[in-house]
């Protein structure tokens, strides 16, 4: 059975999230102990209670978005006889737990890169504040040739691709504010300004990425055990040379989330699995592909619907 682990980035953290796996999980409540250990605050607590204003914070938003995806997929494992996933992936920032999922980095390290990456975005964004926005309606091809057309208002790129007809922007406030009115004109069925300080995916971000780019050097990599689909190429990387070079890219670099889904979806996957808050990389699978099985597994009881699935599978399998 072909199943693919998939861990959601920032714009998915919600208060309560991670709180389920605290509560009934020992080995998420071991991970979040372990990661108020290098925070030096208490995680679960502002996952928890909130407020929503400081967890959507840069630098608190990347690190819950991974320990909770982290707790996930320990109460998975824990719970469910599921072995290991035919390959892995994460949107952004969750591509660390992804990594942790297919054994390339121990959870202390990731958690350690997931820290002063936050760090250098929120820096970078402070520096030079930039402004996201979701287009709704068009496709990349069009965003690129919109951004050509606003350029002189200053920097905007696409900087997620999420889906057919699913596109963010990312640049400079006037710059992306331009492209928005005329993604509208184009015909765009919806333009929403996202709550970001940071032009994150962009040019912006292109000395915060050099200086993460040094630490990535050092970083305690290993080859991975299982398949890792880069965010920047939408490739397999299969060797610690080939994930540190994605990652590199990743911070001034596209999210190349279609294409990540394209290449999936071509494998013939029996299952997808978002592990972690919410579920917005199973409502993207889902219009991606009409015909695809995905839960989203945020809470302890999705654990039930995963060992129902896995046995209906194996069930059809046998006859």
């Amino acid at each position: 059975m072909k199943v693919v682990f998939t861990f959601p980035g920032q714009g998915s953290q919600r208060v309560g999230m991670g709180q389920d796996f605290v509560l009934k999980s020992e080995d998420a409540r071991s991970l979040f102990a372990r990661a108020e250990a290098i925070l030096g605050y208490d995680l679960a607590a502002l996952c928890a209670d909130g407020p929503s204003e400081a967890l959507s914070q840069t630098e608190a938003a990347q690190p819950a978005l991974y320990v909770t995806a982290c707790g996930a997929l320990v109460a998975l494992q824990r719970n469910v006889a599921i072995g290991r996933p035919f390959a892995v992936a994460g949107h952004s920032v969750g591509e660390f737990a992804a990594l942790y999922a297919a054994g390339a980095i121990d959870f202390e390290a990731g958690l350690d890169l997931v820290r002063r990456r936050a760090a250098l975005m929120a820096s970078a964004a402070a520096a030079r504040p930039g402004q996201m926005a979701a287009i709704l309606g068009l496709d990349a091809g069009v965003g690129e040739l919109i951004c050509a057309e606003v350029q002189g208002a200053g920097i905007v790129v696409v900087a997620n691709d999420n889906g057919q007809g699913q596109i963010v922007l990312s640049g400079d406030p006037e710059a992306v504010e331009r492209a928005g009115a005329i993604a509208k004109e184009r015909g765009a069925r919806r333009v929403i300004g996202l709550a970001v300080s940071g032009a994150f995916h962009s040019p912006l971000m292109a000395e915060a990425a050099s200086e993460f780019s040094t630490m990535l050097e050092d970083a305690p990599i290993r080859d991975p055990h299982v398949p890792v689909v880069s965010n920047t190429t939408a490739t397999y990387s299969r060797s610690r040379a080939e994930i540190i070079s994605g990652l590199q890219s990743q911070m001034a670099g596209r999210v190349r989330w279609r294409e990540t889904l394209d290449r999936l979806v071509g494998e013939q996957v029996d299952l997808y699995l978002e592990l972690g808050s919410g579920d917005v990389l199973t409502g993207l699978l889902r219009r991606h592909s009409a015909d695809a099985r995905c839960i989203n597994v945020s809470t302890m009881d999705d654990l039930e619907r995963v060992k129902l699935e896995i046995g209906e599978a194996r069930s059809g399998s046998l006859g």
